[in-house]
Order: C-alpha cells, then sequence, then structure tokens
C-alpha cells in the first residue's frame, strides 16, 4: 500500500506557492505602487513597509516548504534511489531552492541597506532617480533583477514539482525502476 504524505506535500506546497505568489506580488505591486506616491522621498519607505510586512510570512512560508520538501525527500529515498531519472530531478530542485533561498536573503539584505538609508529620493521601489544616493541606487539596481529572479527561481520550483508529481504514476515508477535496473543486467 502507498503511503500518503499530505501533511508534507501541504507544507511544501503551500509554502512554496506563498513564497512565488508573494514575491511576484511584491515586484508588480509593492515596487510598482511605490512609483505612484508623492514626493519621491517618501517612496522607498512606503515599499519598504510593505516589503517588512510581508517578511515575517515570507519567512514562514519558506519554512514550511523546506521542512515539507525535507520530509518529502525522506519519504521517498528508494524511489530518488532506485527509480531512473528521480535522483537527478532531486539534485536540481535541491539547486534551484539554494538559488532561491540565497537569492531571497540577498535581496532581503539589499532591503535592510535601504531601509537604513531612510527617506532617500527614488523613482520607486526598485528605481533610483538622478538624486538617490549612489549606495542606494546601487542596491536599488540589484533589487530590479532579484525581485524577478525570485519568482523566476520558485516557479521553476513549482513546475519541478510538478514533474517529481508525475515520477510518482505507476507506469513512471515502473519504466524508471526497469530502467535503472536494465543496465545493471547488461553489465
Amino acid at each position: 500500500m502507498a503511503q500518503r504524505n499530505t501533511i508534507a506535500r501541504s507544507l511544501s506546497e503551500v509554502g512554496l506557492a506563498t513564497w512565488f505568489g508573494g514575491s511576484l506580488m511584491g515586484a508588480v505591486g509593492v515596487n510598482g505602487a511605490a512609483a505612484e506616491v508623492d514626493p519621491p522621498t517618501q517612496r522607498a519607505r512606503v515599499a519598504n513597509a510593505g516589503w517588512s510586512r510581508w517578511t515575517p510570512v515570507n519567512l514562514v512560508a519558506i519554512g514550511a516548504h523546506v521542512v515539507g520538501s525535507l520530509m518529502l525527500t525522506g519519504a521517498n529515498k528508494g524511489r530518488i534511489a532506485g527509480q531512473k531519472n528521480v535522483a537527478s530531478t532531486a539534485i536540481a530542485k535541491t539547486a534551484v531552492t539554494a538559488g532561491a533561498l540565497a537569492a531571497t536573503a540577498y535581496a532581503r539584505a539589499l532591503g535592510q541597506k535601504m531601509m537604513k538609508a531612510g527617506d532617500v529620493p527614488v523613482e520607486g521601489g526598485t528605481d533610483p532617480s538622478a538624486q538617490t544616493p549612489p549606495d542606494v541606487a546601487g542596491a536599488q539596481r540589484k533589487l530590479s533583477v532579484l525581485q524577478w529572479a525570485i519568482p523566476a527561481l520558485t516557479g521553476s520550483l513549482l513546475v519541478m514539482d510538478a514533474l517529481m508529481g508525475e515520477q510518482q504514476r505507476p507506469q513512471e515508477v515502473a519504466t524508471g525502476i526497469v530502467g535503472r535496473i536494465l543496465p545493471d543486467l547488461a553489465a
């Protein structure tokens, strides 16, 4: 009988969906809306306030995703070792997760730098103006890239999770195990 992993899957998927959706909403909504604020010295404050409110939720979501993913890895260690292509997918997912975690942590550090700068003139949450101090402008240019990199990475993880779900179909499992065994028999 197949083992159910409903709690682990829920932690992983809901956490990842929240991480992805929040980062995408932040890029489009929070950072974009900040550009509408007058005066320009208040724009960074608005973006920073939005991201500061989001950070605790994002942290819980990321933690849930990581815990759920680790639980699923433990529950599927036999398939990872025994079914062709599952280990490579798991390794790729781990690498992309590490990239998403690094990008998120770096974005948070840059955001903290912007918050410490106070009320400086900017065009928007990630767009400096000609009057933006150079250190803040540099942080904004980096955040301009990261705001899209994070949803791209977490969106890739959602696709990888879909692939891993497909790899658990009975026919995929049987084909993968046979594919792993036959090369060993031929040797």
